[in-house]
């Protein structure tokens, strides 16, 4: 069975299907945004029978896809109107764009270059068209309320001038401009523009000419149509969109499934707007939840309830969600996310920014939600932790990671009811000591991860400013605004010659707030701790205190002492970060295993 028919109808006929609201779009399609440069543009190119592109549309009224649908922007409501028989899934904007201008016979409604909304009339010099003498864009011109064109030679003609509101069309046939929402409708235009000219002959056949190779054009132009039959699953859809799209936007889907359930009078996308804006109004750190993780989280539970279906989250599982799927556990995820967020607080996550991985959400939410009260437990924690901790710092999700949601669900469900064995994020897990030298910037996940770590409290050695004194809480992170920041400063390094890769690296990196590390400026450690202290009056030993409390030797740092400062650290991060995963990580000089058989 072909999977896709192909055809070439004339633009005319798909204009006027699109005015009649056969041709209409599933509600997911993104509102119109063409600019007025790109509509000149466009009708610059049907002029000269330039390709404007292949559009993709669906047969409606199928079975396996039922689509909530909207009329083209331009297009008055229709009564009595039918449902439509065609969508377009690729195509929206050229279509948009040629209907206004074209055959609306109003102004359309753009935006200008700097994306200020306008209203314009388009127009082409007939003249610079039958010359041929300029760019053919800058014989397709546009005007505002003010009837006012500015031709490619800076001629500027007033179609209404002052005084004067009926004389619009006597100066379209003056200067020889011509309205292009008459191209498919020119009788009378070309009568009066006879008439004008008192049925010059030279006029006449100027005319003539024009209507030949430019409005005859527009009336043979044909557009090639793709279009996917009405039985084609959901899934092939959106894959279908996503790989032929022109504008490059992928259909995520989230949209697919609006405008499914909006067939069913359910609007998804206000209800996971409302979702959305209560939970990280409450939470920094899910303040980039995006709606298809969310989904992934929810089609996670819905599979694992199912005895007949495996645990899974792809795009065909989420598509295959009902409205009865979403409505049944769609609260139980939104809780899910919520317990995420207070677990991510506990493991000192406070914001979007500095969350690893997004990803890593989805199972994290659907096994908080899964486990219920038992979730909460102080064992259940610390298990999922080690789960969490595993993932970051092995860098687990960074990739492909459908499969992984779906083991992870119900391994570390297991595992913490102990009804199972260890997870295979945890096994497979590992982290190499050479990796922290490496850990250089804060889009790295393990980066952020170990960042995160340095402020974990440890009974009573709780990570601390080094200027206030004050334990790093939620409260205390944004209210000082703590950041990852320097301990030996980068000018103060750079000065004596310590390579940017070690003075770059995590290892000289702590939670620090913004007013410290301006008190830090260029200092060396030396000076700048005895700076803060005398400040603060903070003394020595508690200073000492603080500075364990960020897993640095104070001697090495009063010294300035850097390569010893930097040794003593690596080791004291790599015991933390094996304290967090559960497991001896690989130090340098270890033999690896050999994985080439």
């Amino acid at each position: 069975m072909s999977t896709f028919s192909i055809d070439n109808p004339l633009l005319n006929d798909i204009l006027k299907n699109i005015g009649s609201g056969k041709i209409q779009l599933p509600v997911f399609q993104r509102p119109w945004v063409w600019d007025d440069y790109h509509i000149r543009s466009l009708i610059a190119s049907v002029s000269q029978s330039f390709p404007i592109g292949a559009v993709l549309t669906l047969q409606a009224g199928g079975t396996e896809v039922s689509f909530k649908t909207r009329l083209f922007n331009g297009v008055d409501s229709i009564s009595n109107q039918d449902e439509p028989e065609i969508l377009i899934l690729d195509g929206q904007q050229r279509l948009t764009a040629l209907y206004q201008s074209l055959m609306s016979g109003k102004a359309v409604f753009t935006q200008n270059a700097r994306g200020k909304d306008i209203l314009r009339y388009y127009y082409l010099d007939m003249e610079a068209c039958v010359k041929n003498e300029v760019e053919r864009e800058e014989a397709v011109l546009s005007c505002g309320e003010d009837f006012q064109l500015h031709t490619a030679s800076g001629k500027t003609i007033e179609l209404l001038p002052q005084g004067h509101l009926f004389s619009a069309a006597n100066e379209e046939y003056k200067n020889k401009m011509f309205p292009v929402n008459k191209i498919f409708d020119y009788d009378d235009w070309q009568m009066e523009y006879q008439e004008y000219w008192d049925f010059n002959n030279d006029k006449i056949k100027f005319f003539n000419k024009f209507r030949r190779e430019i409005i005859e054009r527009f009336k043979g132009c044909n557009v090639p149509v793709i279009e996917i039959p009405r039985e084609t699953p959901k899934e092939a859809i959106c894959l279908v969109f996503e790989k032929v799209n022109t504008r490059g936007v992928t259909l995520t889907v989230f949209e697919l499934l609006t405008a499914t359930f909006a067939s069913k009078d359910f609007d998804l996308r206000e209800d996971w707007d409302k979702r959305y804006e209560k939970i990280k109004e409450k939470y920094q750190v899910l303040e980039e939840l995006e709606s298809t993780n969310f989904l992934r989280a929810l089609t996670l539970l819905a599979t694992n309830a199912n005895p007949e279906s495996t645990i899974s989250c792809t795009r065909r599982d989420i598509l295959r969600l009902t409205l009865e799927d979403y409505q049944k556990w769609v609260d139980q995820v939104e809780n899910g996310f919520v317990k995420a967020a207070r677990f991510l607080h506990r493991q000192k996550v406070f914001n979007a920014r500095d969350l690893p991985y997004q990803t890593q959400l989805v199972p994290l939410a659907a096994i908080l939600a899964n486990l219920g009260d038992i979730g909460e437990t102080k064992r259940a924690q610390q298990k999922i932790a080690r789960w969490y901790w595993c993932g970051v710092l092995g860098e687990m999700y960074g990739a492909a990671t459908d499969t992984r949601f779906a083991s992870d669900l119900s391994e570390v469900t297991e595992w913490v009811k102990e009804t199972g064995k260890e997870p295979r994020t945890i096994r497979e897990a590992n982290f190499r000591e050479d990796r922290l030298s490496e850990l250089r910037t804060r889009n790295g996940a393990a980066y952020k991860g170990i960042h995160a770590l340095v402020m974990h409290d440890r009974g009573e050695m709780k990570c601390s400013d080094f200027r206030t004194g004050v334990p790093i809480d939620e409260k205390v992170y944004f209210d000082d605004n703590i950041d990852i920041h320097h301990i030996f400063p980068k000018a103060w390094c750079e000065k004596q010659r310590i390579k940017p890769d070690d003075y770059n690296s995590i290892i000289n990196k702590t939670a620090l707030s913004a007013g410290t590390n301006r008190k830090i400026g260029g200092s060396a450690p030396s000076k700048y701790l005895l700076k803060i202290q005398e400040e603060a009056g903070i003394d020595a030993a508690n200073m000492d205190k603080i500075l364990d409390a960020h897993f640095i030797c104070p001697n090495t740092v009063r010294r300035d002492d850097f390569p010893s400062f930097f040794k003593t650290r690596k080791e004291a991060l790599v015991k933390i970060i094996e304290e967090a995963m559960g497991k001896r990580i690989i130090r340098e000089g270890d033999d690896l295993p050999d994985t080439s058989a």
